[in-house]
Order: C-alpha cells, then structure tokens, then sequence
C-alpha cells in the first residue's frame, strides 16, 4: 500500500483559502491558491495531502450540502481538478475527507423533509426523526444530531437510497479528481456493514484506493478489522508524545509504543500502520503545547521514527501557534505564503529519511534504552535496522546500551562522537543510525 510509505500534509481548505465562515454563496477561485504551495509540499517532503473538507456545506465543512460540488467558497470543481492534476503530476497523492455519519441542515434532502414532513420521501434518509418533537431550530419535528450538535444531522446508513447516494459521490471523485484515498470523519460512528460496503466499493474502484478511520480510544487493532479500513488516527500516541516530554517522562510515551508495536505476544497493532501527528485541525498546535521549543524536534523525531504514517499539519513545519481554547478558526488560519525555518528544514529531512528506509516503513520495534528524559529504540525488518535515540534534557547524556550485532554503517540524522558502548546524545538532539544487521 503507497500510504504505508508516505509522508502526509494536512490541508483544511476553508481556513487555508481564507474563506468566510459561513457559506455566503459568492463564488471564488480561493482553492487554486494550493498551487502556490506545491513547490513547498514538494520540498518538506510530503507525498500525499490530506484536505479536510471540500464539498458544499453550510459552515466549517462537516455539515454538507453536497457531495458532488466543491464549496462555492472555494471554487469550481474545475479549479479542484486543476488541483489534484498538479499534485499528481508532482508525485503527491490525494486523500479526502469523507464526512458520512452526518450531513449539514443544508442538505436539499433533509429540506424536503422538514418541508413536507411524513410525506417526505426522505424521511428515512436519516438515522431517527420523531415527528410529534421539536428541535433547537423550532423545526416542528425532532431528529438526532450528531453528539448532540443538531447543525449535524445524522444520516440512516443502513438505507440503500443513502448509501447509493455516496457510493455515487464516491464514484465522482475517483471518475472527476483521481483521488487516491478517504479519510473517514469520525469512523468509530460509522456502521459496520456500511464500511464493509465502503471498502469492497473503493477495492473495485482502484485497488490501492486507502481509506483511515478518524478514531480517538479504544484497541486500534481490533477497531481496524471490524472496520475493514487500512489505518487509523492514533491519538493514543498523539497524546504521549506532547505529555511525555512536557512532564520530563519519556515512560510514558515508549510504553505507549511498545503496548501498541512492541514484539511481545499482547501487543495489539504490531505490523499496523496508523496516521501519526503532531497536532491537526482540531486540536491545538503542537508548538502551543510544548513549552520548551527546543523540544520541537524530538517531538517530530517521535511522529516519524515511530511505527505508522506520519502527518503534518499545515503551518506547524515551521512552529505556527494555535489555542484550542480560542475556538477552532484559530486553529485554521490563512498564512499568505510558507515559511521555512530550522524546524522545517529538520521535518524535511526525517520525511526523506521515513520514505527511503524500510525499516521505519515496516520494521517492528525494540526499546533499547529509556530513561525519564531519553529513549533509544529499534526500527528493524528482515534487511534493514535503524536506531532513533532522543535527548530532551538540556544537558548531554551518554548512553550505554547494547546496540545488538552489527555497527552503525552511517549517520542519516545528526552528529555523532562516538557509537557503541558509549554514545553521546548532545542536549536537546535526535538522532537516526542506520545499522548493519
């Protein structure tokens, strides 16, 4: 599977492009401006973007319209198709959000129902509507939105109707824009049956048509075989990473991988392959969150040495801020143009590393050394071992450790003085040793 061996770049369109919250129904060219930035994507590294929702909805993307039209905000669907053509031709897959649990109150089908109620052949397009209630909009009839959030109306997925409806937007994308793959928006509610569907669908469609699950907890391993999907978020480890260094305690963030990739027989995701970050579109910034920047790399040093996919949000390869707490459009900003800096300069190289090692695309792992503030450990299969160690102690540290057979054949991240019994990891460093096995 291509995804196995990429580096992704998250995109939320509406934000990046600077359109309006709401849908004005002006339209505007705002998607093109993607273009501009391929010769950046190229150059951090990544060979797959992710775009968060593109197609017409009501507000922020995850409440749609319709599911064969690109949001009016953004542009044309012949605008996106210029697009997706110039990623291709610059070796960059395509993964959209496939948002199928709900749709917006927008939608001309739930319209048709609040319009003419129990006539409505819609009725039983959604997943439970009671017509003697009411809603928060005083629509006369009451419906299940998603967690509550009644802009999110839930769709019935066990209904033929329905899930012909997105087959067929489905079919669309693949026919229209060539994508590559589907990022299924919260997964963990979606129907089982349906995904099983889903998946059979996309295989006959492109046989290396991928689709990731967006989960939060739970056993990943399982979750992925009733699914039926090829990757999931691992917000476990998404989680760790940012907790272990900010509390000096790289326990927590190891134990976490080895629970999850490690070689014992209880390990529940080994041979996995889950979408690993930093931070996204719906949580803060991960240069918000870290509170000694000097930390950054070994933050990233974590997200591609570690088993899965890694991806990166736009605007965090440079160290862009962000707050939760101050509402999701401060999380999804329009920057006028990329940045380049230290960090970015560090992601493109482990993202060269990450796409050029088998280990790290398909080794298992082995903790080798873990002390509060460093961690050494193995990526290796059958032809190929790489050590990644970090450092987040300002001070250096010399670490001993049994590096198994073989000797380091080169460094492909870092300085290092010494290699063997004795190594030293500088202050705040990463490294990454291919060795012989």
């Amino acid at each position: 599977m291509w995804a196995y061996e990429s580096v992704f770049y998250q995109i939320y369109p509406l934000g990046f492009c600077g359109a309006p919250f709401e849908n004005d129904g002006v339209p505007e060219h705002r998607i093109l401006k993607v273009l501009d930035w391929i010769p950046h994507i190229r150059k951090l590294g990544a060979n797959a973007v992710y775009f968060s929702p593109v197609f017409e909805s009501d507000t922020h993307g995850y409440n749609t319209r319709d599911y064969s039209k690109i949001d009016v905000r953004l542009g044309t669907n012949e605008d996106f198709k210029k697009v997706t053509d110039a990623l291709h031709e610059n070796g960059i897959r395509v993964v959209l959000d496939g948002v199928f649990n709900h749709v917006g109150r927008g939608f001309p089908q739930f319209q048709d129902v609040i319009k003419n109620r129990e006539n409505s052949r819609y009725k039983d397009w959604f997943a439970r509507i009671a017509f003697d209630g009411n809603s928060a909009y005083n629509d006369g009839l009451w419906y299940e939105g998603w967690e509550g959030n009644y802009d999110l109306v839930k769709l019935n997925l066990r209904n033929e109707e329905v899930i012909q409806h997105i087959f067929s937007a489905v079919d669309g994308w693949i026919r229209e824009f060539d994508i590559d793959g589907i990022r299924l928006d919260v997964a963990y509610c979606l129907d089982r049956e349906f995904l099983r569907r889903l998946r059979e669908f996309t295989d006959s469609q492109k046989a290396d048509f991928f689709l990731l699950g967006e989960v939060l907890h739970g056993e990943y391993g399982r979750m992925l075989a009733e699914m039926n999907i090829h990757s999931v978020t691992n917000y476990q480890c998404y989680k760790g990473i940012h907790s272990a260094i900010n509390s000096m305690n790289m326990f927590e963030i190891i134990h976490s991988l080895m629970r999850l990739f490690g070689p014992e027989d209880w390990t529940v995701c080994r041979g996995a392959h889950l979408l690993s970050f930093a931070d996204n579109h719906d949580v803060t910034r991960i240069a918000s969150i870290i509170q000694d920047k000097a930390n950054l790399p070994a933050v990233y040093a974590l997200v591609f040495g570690m088993p899965g996919i890694p991806c990166v949000y736009y605007g965090s390869e440079w160290g862009a801020l962000g707050d939760k707490a101050q509402g999701d459009p401060a999380l999804r900003p329009s920057f006028e143009h990329p940045e380049w800096n230290e960090l970015t300069e560090l992601i493109s190289k482990l993202a060269e590393i990450k796409k050029g090692s088998k280990a790290l695309n398909y080794g298992g792992m082995r903790n080798v050394l873990l002390t509060n503030r460093q961690c050494i450990f193995e990526r290796k299969c059958d032809d190929e071992r790489v050590m990644v160690a970090i450092n987040i102690d300002p001070n250096p540290f010399t670490a001993h450790f049994d590096a198994g057979c073989g000797q380091a054949l080169e460094m492909i991240s870092g300085n290092m003085h010494d290699f063997g019994g004795g190594s030293e990891l500088p202050g705040h460093s990463i490294r990454f040793w291919k060795m012989e096995n």
